[in-house]
């Protein structure tokens, strides 16, 4: 089975669910339990962090400043999306690299 996280006003989000016909976490909706933003950090790291949004500009740098998970928990936007738990294997991102990688998922 396969799950993507990510928020459903997200186009690149619906791109995926699209193609891999897969159901959608909404992690604005339905936030992430602590254990799953820390398997995600565990296999992502920094990369995790969408210092790129909207969201991360509007944070201050006392709020930059917290640990990746406590911002990832507190501000769920600020997470790169989507992350695709596919059978157990988690990707990150819809690129060209994670589209071929599900091509037969």
């Amino acid at each position: 089975m396969t799950t993507i996280y990510g928020i459903k006003t997200c186009d690149t989000c619906r791109k995926a669910v699209k193609a891999l016909g897969a159901e959608l976490h909404d992690i604005r909706a339905d936030p992430l339990t602590p254990a799953q933003l820390a398997q995600f950090y565990e296999a992502f790291g920094d990369a995790l962090l969408n210092t790129r949004s909207t969201t991360w500009r509007g944070l201050s740098e006392h709020e930059r400043a917290c640990a990746p998970l406590d911002l990832l928990a507190a501000h769920p936007t600020v997470m790169k999306r989507p992350v695709i738990d596919a059978n157990g294997t988690l990707y990150l991102g819809w690129g060209k690299d994670v589209q071929a990688a599900l091509s037969g998922a």
